[in-house]
């Protein structure tokens, strides 16, 4: 136990040992920002149109439904945030395992007698644990959409939860591409291209069978991600990024346990 925190406090120690993990934490939080208050703007405006009697004699209280701050503000700031993380996350996954394996520093971690189970978990823990802290970050904002749309705390804990689920599927993704590469660079990429193509396959319906379609659209981390946004919050979609979180862990497992062998 004591060697695995030692583990800990070390890859903690590097994580923020690098400005990386500055630059991904502002860059997750300006973005949001940035498109929370752009969306705010569009929304201010439509009411202005409709409230204003020169521009058609609309009454502020026949603003139709579906022109709400949870609809026009919190939606689409939640799309885009989920597609900004598909890149964001991997240049933070990218060195855990590939730099180590770089330098050729990863054999030290044999000397602490640590087993696969116990490096790779704890790489895993220190990573999730800066996953959780980015998303609390950018959750600000969306939160204070949410709060002032009289959207009830049970809504906005269902939708933090899936942000978070679905930040920490992109960095398990990402740390299976950095245990299988020496390369940071292609640790970032095939992270992202791996993230981005399991995030929604419904372009595909045109081209496979309603068989596979429905099983591809299954493995899709998009509609799990919009259930969540929509205040859904089923067993089913948390056991999906469960298993795609214990899937990632064998694979780097795996990966680094196969490494070792062949190295």
């Amino acid at each position: 136990m004591r060697r695995t925190l030692a583990l800990v406090r070390k890859e903690i120690a590097v994580l923020f040992g690098s400005p990386l993990a500055y630059v991904a934490l502002t860059l997750v939080v300006v973005v949001t920002a940035l498109i929370f208050f752009d969306h705010l703007r569009v929304y201010n405006q439509i009411l202005f149109l409709y409230a204003t009697t020169t521009m058609g004699g609309f009454e502020s209280d026949t603003v139709p439904d579906y022109i709400n701050l949870r609809d026009t503000v919190f939606f689409p700031v939640m799309e885009t945030l989920g597609l900004t993380l598909l890149g964001v996350i991997p240049l933070v996954t990218m060195r855990v395992f590939s730099e180590e394996r770089a330098r050729g520093t990863d054999d030290l971690l044999l000397a602490t007698r640590l087993s696969a189970t116990q490096i790779v978990a704890g790489k895993f823990l220190v990573t999730y644990g800066f996953v959780v802290l980015m998303m609390a970050a950018s959750f600000v904002y969306p939160a204070m959409a949410v709060s002032q749309g009289g959207v009830g705390a049970q809504h906005l804990l269902s939708v933090f939860v899936g942000l978070l689920l679905h930040a920490l599927a992109v960095a398990s993704i990402g740390l299976v591409c950095s245990a299988c590469t020496q390369s940071q660079l292609i640790a970032a990429i095939s992270g992202f291209a791996v993230a981005f193509v399991l995030w929604d396959f419904s372009w595909a319906s045109g081209f496979v069978s309603e068989g596979l379609h429905a099983a591809l659209d299954a493995l899709s981390l998009h509609p799990r991600y919009g259930a969540f946004a929509e205040g859904v919050l089923t067993a089913g979609n948390v056991v999906y990024f469960v298993a795609l979180g214990a899937t990632a862990f064998a694979l780097t497992r795996f990966s680094y346990v196969w490494r070792r062998v062949a190295g």
